[in-house]
Protein backbone atom coordinates (compact mmCIF):
# COMPACT_ATOMS: atom_id res chain seq x y z
CA UNK A 1 0.00 0.00 0.00
CA UNK A 2 1.34 3.07 -0.86
CA UNK A 3 1.36 6.54 0.98
CA UNK A 4 2.46 9.11 2.57
CA UNK A 5 5.01 10.14 6.16
CA UNK A 6 4.66 14.04 7.18
CA UNK A 7 8.33 14.42 7.80
CA UNK A 8 11.29 16.58 6.24
CA UNK A 9 14.46 14.66 4.49
CA UNK A 10 16.69 16.94 6.63
CA UNK A 11 18.18 20.00 4.99
CA UNK A 12 21.40 19.23 5.70
CA UNK A 13 21.04 15.94 3.81
CA UNK A 14 19.68 18.03 0.47
CA UNK A 15 22.56 20.55 0.32
CA UNK A 16 23.82 19.72 -3.19
CA UNK A 17 20.62 18.52 -4.90
CA UNK A 18 20.69 19.02 -8.44
CA UNK A 19 16.90 19.24 -10.43
CA UNK A 20 14.14 21.23 -11.19
CA UNK A 21 11.10 21.33 -13.13
CA UNK A 22 10.22 18.62 -15.95
CA UNK A 23 7.19 18.44 -18.87
CA UNK A 24 5.82 15.43 -21.00
CA UNK A 25 5.60 16.75 -24.39
CA UNK A 26 4.69 14.69 -27.42
CA UNK A 27 6.76 16.45 -30.73
CA UNK A 28 5.88 14.98 -34.35
CA UNK A 29 7.20 16.16 -37.12
CA UNK A 30 5.14 16.29 -39.53
CA UNK A 31 5.05 15.80 -43.70
CA UNK A 32 5.53 19.74 -44.12
CA UNK A 33 8.56 20.00 -41.69
CA UNK A 34 6.20 21.41 -39.08
CA UNK A 35 5.86 20.22 -35.81
CA UNK A 36 2.76 18.88 -33.65
CA UNK A 37 3.34 18.95 -29.86
CA UNK A 38 0.84 17.73 -27.31
CA UNK A 39 1.61 18.30 -23.99
CA UNK A 40 0.85 15.14 -21.65
CA UNK A 41 0.64 16.66 -18.24
CA UNK A 42 -0.80 19.47 -16.89
CA UNK A 43 1.51 20.31 -14.79
CA UNK A 44 5.37 19.93 -14.37
CA UNK A 45 6.75 17.25 -12.32
CA UNK A 46 10.32 17.64 -10.30
CA UNK A 47 13.06 15.83 -9.91
CA UNK A 48 16.14 16.26 -7.84
CA UNK A 49 19.02 14.02 -7.41
CA UNK A 50 20.33 13.96 -3.94
CA UNK A 51 23.75 13.86 -3.15
CA UNK A 52 27.14 14.78 -5.02
CA UNK A 53 28.97 16.51 -2.24
CA UNK A 54 30.88 13.96 0.20
CA UNK A 55 29.37 14.02 4.08
CA UNK A 56 30.29 12.80 6.95
CA UNK A 57 29.91 9.26 7.73
CA UNK A 58 27.36 10.16 10.81
CA UNK A 59 24.89 12.42 7.99
CA UNK A 60 25.68 9.60 5.33
CA UNK A 61 24.29 6.98 8.29
CA UNK A 62 21.28 9.44 8.99
CA UNK A 63 20.35 9.38 4.89
CA UNK A 64 20.27 5.82 5.35
CA UNK A 65 17.76 5.65 7.94
CA UNK A 66 15.53 7.82 6.50
CA UNK A 67 15.77 5.92 3.00
CA UNK A 68 14.68 2.66 5.35
CA UNK A 69 11.91 3.87 7.48
CA UNK A 70 10.54 5.56 4.06
CA UNK A 71 10.45 1.56 2.50
CA UNK A 72 12.71 2.98 -0.68
CA UNK A 73 10.11 4.35 -2.73
CA UNK A 74 6.89 2.94 -1.12
CA UNK A 75 6.21 6.34 1.33
CA UNK A 76 6.61 9.42 0.18
CA UNK A 77 7.73 12.52 2.19
CA UNK A 78 8.49 16.28 2.34
CA UNK A 79 11.68 17.92 0.49
CA UNK A 80 12.48 21.75 0.59
CA UNK A 81 13.29 22.72 -2.63
CA UNK A 82 16.61 24.35 -2.59
CA UNK A 83 15.19 27.45 -5.30
CA UNK A 84 11.83 27.40 -5.41
CA UNK A 85 9.93 27.27 -2.09
CA UNK A 86 8.72 30.39 -1.35
CA UNK A 87 5.25 31.96 -2.90
CA UNK A 88 7.44 35.35 -3.64
CA UNK A 89 10.83 35.59 -5.24
CA UNK A 90 13.78 34.29 -3.41
CA UNK A 91 14.77 37.85 -2.64
CA UNK A 92 11.42 38.92 -1.06
CA UNK A 93 9.45 38.51 2.07
CA UNK A 94 6.40 36.75 2.47
CA UNK A 95 3.19 38.91 1.82
CA UNK A 96 -0.46 38.34 1.91
CA UNK A 97 -1.19 39.28 -1.46
CA UNK A 98 1.99 36.99 -2.67
CA UNK A 99 -0.50 34.97 -4.72
CA UNK A 100 -4.00 34.59 -6.02
CA UNK A 101 -6.13 32.38 -3.50
CA UNK A 102 -9.90 32.80 -5.07
CA UNK A 103 -12.73 35.25 -5.57
CA UNK A 104 -15.26 34.95 -2.61
CA UNK A 105 -18.98 33.92 -3.53
CA UNK A 106 -20.73 34.23 -0.59
CA UNK A 107 -20.96 30.48 -0.13
CA UNK A 108 -17.71 28.71 0.04
CA UNK A 109 -15.21 28.55 2.70
CA UNK A 110 -12.61 26.36 0.93
CA UNK A 111 -10.08 27.52 -1.09
CA UNK A 112 -6.89 25.48 -2.67
CA UNK A 113 -3.28 26.78 -2.07
CA UNK A 114 -1.35 27.89 -5.35
CA UNK A 115 1.83 29.22 -6.57
CA UNK A 116 1.40 31.03 -10.48
CA UNK A 117 4.37 31.32 -12.87
CA UNK A 118 3.97 33.98 -15.54
CA UNK A 119 6.26 34.79 -18.34
CA UNK A 120 5.32 36.22 -21.57
CA UNK A 121 2.10 37.18 -20.95
CA UNK A 122 1.16 33.33 -20.10
CA UNK A 123 0.67 31.86 -16.79
CA UNK A 124 1.51 28.26 -15.68
CA UNK A 125 -0.33 27.79 -12.08
CA UNK A 126 0.49 25.06 -9.70
CA UNK A 127 -1.22 23.41 -6.83
CA UNK A 128 0.88 23.69 -3.46
CA UNK A 129 -0.07 20.74 -0.90
CA UNK A 130 2.48 20.70 1.60
CA UNK A 131 2.68 24.88 3.18
CA UNK A 132 5.07 24.91 5.87
CA UNK A 133 3.50 24.99 9.36
CA UNK A 134 3.19 28.51 10.71
CA UNK A 135 4.30 30.04 7.49
CA UNK A 136 0.67 31.30 5.60
CA UNK A 137 -0.46 34.33 5.65
CA UNK A 138 -4.16 35.75 4.25
CA UNK A 139 -5.51 38.56 3.16
CA UNK A 140 -9.09 39.76 1.91
CA UNK A 141 -9.24 42.51 -0.42
CA UNK A 142 -5.60 43.50 0.75
CA UNK A 143 -6.48 43.21 4.24
CA UNK A 144 -4.59 40.28 6.41
CA UNK A 145 -7.24 38.36 8.72
CA UNK A 146 -6.71 35.31 10.75
CA UNK A 147 -9.70 33.94 10.69
CA UNK A 148 -9.07 30.91 8.51
CA UNK A 149 -7.54 27.31 9.20
CA UNK A 150 -4.76 25.89 6.69
CA UNK A 151 -4.25 22.04 6.33
CA UNK A 152 -0.77 21.28 6.30
CA UNK A 153 -1.51 17.80 4.53
CA UNK A 154 -3.68 19.18 1.62
CA UNK A 155 -3.02 22.98 1.16
CA UNK A 156 -6.39 23.99 1.80
CA UNK A 157 -7.49 27.03 3.59
CA UNK A 158 -10.47 27.10 5.44
CA UNK A 159 -12.41 29.89 5.87
CA UNK A 160 -14.33 30.63 9.62
CA UNK A 161 -16.73 32.43 7.88
CA UNK A 162 -17.60 32.55 4.01
CA UNK A 163 -15.66 35.59 2.08
CA UNK A 164 -18.78 37.49 0.69
CA UNK A 165 -19.36 37.62 -3.01
CA UNK A 166 -16.39 39.35 -5.11
CA UNK A 167 -13.76 39.83 -2.44
CA UNK A 168 -10.55 39.03 -3.37
CA UNK A 169 -8.69 36.38 -1.50
CA UNK A 170 -5.09 36.18 -1.07
CA UNK A 171 -2.00 34.34 0.21
CA UNK A 172 1.60 34.08 1.12
CA UNK A 173 3.31 30.95 2.51
CA UNK A 174 6.29 28.41 2.33
CA UNK A 175 5.90 25.30 1.28
CA UNK A 176 7.60 21.48 0.50
CA UNK A 177 7.42 19.68 -2.19
CA UNK A 178 5.64 15.88 -1.94
CA UNK A 179 8.22 13.29 -3.17
CA UNK A 180 9.26 10.03 -2.87
CA UNK A 181 13.04 7.69 -3.42
CA UNK A 182 13.03 6.76 -7.11
CA UNK A 183 15.29 3.94 -6.38
CA UNK A 184 15.16 1.05 -4.65
CA UNK A 185 18.86 0.99 -3.38
CA UNK A 186 21.32 4.43 -2.46
CA UNK A 187 24.36 4.29 -3.88
CA UNK A 188 27.39 5.55 -1.51
CA UNK A 189 31.24 5.39 -1.21
CA UNK A 190 33.56 5.64 1.49
CA UNK A 191 36.11 8.22 0.26
CA UNK A 192 37.81 9.08 3.75
CA UNK A 193 38.01 8.21 7.25
CA UNK A 194 34.85 9.56 8.54
CA UNK A 195 33.70 10.95 4.58
CA UNK A 196 30.96 9.61 2.12
CA UNK A 197 30.04 10.33 -1.23
CA UNK A 198 26.14 10.06 -2.61
CA UNK A 199 26.80 8.73 -5.53
CA UNK A 200 23.01 8.77 -6.91
CA UNK A 201 19.49 9.30 -4.21
CA UNK A 202 17.07 10.41 -6.69
CA UNK A 203 13.72 12.01 -5.32
CA UNK A 204 10.89 12.61 -7.98
CA UNK A 205 7.67 14.71 -7.30
CA UNK A 206 4.44 13.17 -6.12
CA UNK A 207 1.16 13.84 -5.93
CA UNK A 208 0.79 13.84 -2.10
Amino acid sequence: MSGFHEVSLPLALAIGAAGGPERMVDVVRLASGAESRNARWVQSRRRWEVGGAAMRADAAHELVAFFEARGGRRFGFRFRDPIDWRSCAPGAAIGVEDQPLGVGDGVATVFQLVKRYASGGEVAERVIRKPVSGSVVVAVNGVATEDFEVDLATGLVTFDVAPSEGAVLTAGFAFDVPVRFDADRLEMALVGNDAVRVLRAPLVEIAG
